[in-house]
Formats: C-alpha cells, structure tokens, sequence
C-alpha cells in the first residue's frame, strides 16, 4: 500500500511541477492539470476499495465526472483563446486588454 500511495503521490507532484515549470502553452497546462486530477482520482480510489465500502463508491466518480467537466471547459477557452489572440501561448495573455 506505500509503494501506491507514493506512485501517486508523485504522479501529483509530477503534474505539479509541470504546471509550475512548463507554463508556455495553455495546452500543456491543462494536460498537466488532468494528469494531477487523475492521479486524485486513482488515489481515491483505491482508498474505497481498501476501505470495502458500498457506501462511499460514489465520489470517486463524482469526481471522474466533475474532471471530464473541467477538461471540456478548459478545451473550450483554449478554443477560444487561440481564435482570439491567435496562439495558445500564456505569456501573450494579458488580461489588461480588451
């Protein structure tokens, strides 16, 4: 069960770290924040099935289904940032201009 958990604890730290440092395109911050949301939901789980309970398997798809919602958002505004200023790239975002 310590080898899982530090599997996906680094699996978050990873995402992490590559949204942190990697931030040149809006793409490739959202395929770090899936990455981050997906590591959250194997976590989580695993933890319902260690703890063998029928009365807590929902969340974890509850939150495979809130994620899929935030990935559909986020395509959505990438589409929408790319036809409106042209590229994807964050650092020409300014939020200043009309």
């Amino acid at each position: 069960m310590i080898f899982t958990l530090m599997t996906f604890s680094f699996m978050f730290v990873l995402g992490l770290m590559g949204l942190t440092f990697y931030r040149t395109h809006l793409l490739s911050a959202l395929l770090c924040l899936e990455g981050m949301m997906l590591s959250i939901f194997m976590a989580f789980s695993l933890w319902v099935l260690q703890m063998e309970s029928d009365n807590f398997s929902t969340p974890p798809l509850l939150l495979l289904t809130f994620s899929a919602c935030e990935a559909s958002i986020g395509l959505a505004l990438l589409i929408a940032i790319a036809r409106t200023h042209g590229s994807d790239r964050i650092n020409t975002l300014n939020l200043l201009q009309c």
